[in-house]
């Protein structure tokens, strides 16, 4: 198993994009084999961290960041959209020369997805065209 960072939307709706970033771990771990680890998720429980406070997301952002030292690779699904925090993910890999790769969730899995979450693919928004890392 590769160990795997996972970088998925959490800013905008969180109850959705939380959901999102199960499935995705859920096709890290099923369809590629690898051990994810996803800060978003972990660092802005309740208690943790408050994602809304500057400094402490700042903080989180900053810690998520140290474990792509021992990481594998880094993956970021991008089937809604990439947002700032994505940006600054991306914009790290590049800085430490790390892995990463584009992904979106298969067919199956983001259907059922979106019968979940009640949502239809034209909900989402546009997808941010990134090359595939290296």
């Amino acid at each position: 198993m590769k160990r795997v960072i996972i970088e998925s939307p959490y800013e905008g709706d969180i109850a959705l994009n939380e959901m999102y970033c199960e499935f995705c771990l859920h096709d890290s771990l099923v369809n590629h084999g690898e051990s994810p680890y996803a800060s978003h998720l972990l660092y802005t429980r309740d208690h943790v961290l408050r994602d809304h406070i500057a400094e402490e997301r700042k903080l989180g952002i900053e810690a998520g960041f140290f474990w792509r030292d021992v990481a594998e690779k880094t993956v970021f699904y991008t089937d809604l959209g990439v947002t700032s925090g994505m940006t600054l993910g991306i914009d790290d890999c590049e800085k430490k020369n790390k892995s990463y790769d584009i992904r979106t969730l298969p067919e199956d899995i983001w259907e059922k997805f979106a019968m979940e979450a009640n949502i239809r693919a034209v909900d989402t928004p546009e997808v941010v065209d990134y090359e595939k890392g290296k």
